[in-house]
């Protein structure tokens, strides 16, 4: 089924409705990983997104062989992981090795989930480099359901999360509960990744969850400004990543992270020559 996007016109494909759920689910995942990506690089857990992604990819597998919601799976196996790291590692020391032990575990699960399951091929391979077919109108909700999730807790956590992200010492001393915000927002962020793991599959989820907040971060120092910037990278990398994927009718993920990199390259550049005008 994928090669027949070689043989159909862009418009044509276009108007396809599994085409059209594609881009909707491009466009929210943008928004809500964007939003998160800054805050994700500041608190240094790209290896918690990467193990999370696992446990997404994880859940994910058991749906498909259960013959559930992939998206639901994914989000169920993304909560546990973030309920795990968030909880087991609070301290920095025990993080890494939390999210290794996890993601080791996970990933070996998923992968004896996948060797049972006797489906698809192409149901497999799209579960570790995304697929724009496996968006249909149910999954829609369930994605739109989560941003929302995400997107109102954050805006209610934000301020004192920024603080606890910038400088935890003193914001544990102004009496900021680290304890709570830590767990929640690796929810946050384990939501997130079970959006993006149908998508752009589990191993590329770090293309969209820390490369838009890394480039933002080589531009401006502001938050908001860095997340805006976040964003609009997120957006600009999946959107375009879809819509080059459709003729070739090849992953996604490959296309979304290649965008991503120019984006972040594009920006160290910007924040290099800044740099350089600054002290001469």
């Amino acid at each position: 089924m994928d090669r027949i996007f070689s043989f159909a016109g862009l418009g044509d494909l276009l108007s396809l409705s599994f085409v059209q759920n594609a881009f909707v689910a491009a466009a929210l995942l943008g928004l809500v990983a964007g939003a998160l990506a800054p805050l994700i690089v500041a608190r240094g857990m790209g290896f918690a997104v990467h193990g999370t992604a696992e446990l997404a990819f994880t859940g994910g597998a058991a749906a498909l062989l259960a013959g559930i919601s992939v998206s639901v799976g994914a989000v169920v196996g993304a909560v546990i992981a973030g309920l795990v790291f968030g909880v087991l590692g609070l301290r920095q020391r025990e993080r890494d090795s939390v999210i290794g032990v996890v993601l080791a575990f996970g990933l070996g699960l998923g992968v004896l989930l996948l060797s049972l399951y006797s489906g698809r091929a192409s149901n497999k391979f799209g579960l570790l480099t995304g697929s724009i077919v496996s968006v249909d109108s149910s999954n829609i909700w369930v994605l739109v359901s989560v941003t929302i999730v995400v997107l109102a807790t954050l805006a209610v956590i934000y301020r004192p999360l920024l603080f606890a992200s910038a400088d935890p010492d003193v914001a544990s001393a102004r009496g900021v509960p680290a304890r709570v915000l830590s767990p929640l927002f690796a929810v946050l962020v384990a939501l997130t990744t079970a959006l993006a793991v149908p998508i752009v599959g589990a191993i590329l989820v770090l293309a969209v969850t820390i490369i838009p907040g890394a480039a933002a971060a080589r531009v401006t120092a502001s938050p908001m400004a860095a997340t805006l910037l976040a964003i609009g990278i997120a957006e600009v990398s999946l959107l375009g990543g879809t819509l080059l994927s459709l003729a070739p009718g090849l992953p996604v993920s490959g296309y979304v992270a290649t965008i991503a990199f120019v984006a972040y390259l594009v920006c160290r550049g910007i924040g290099r020559a800044r740099g350089q005008l600054r002290t001469s």
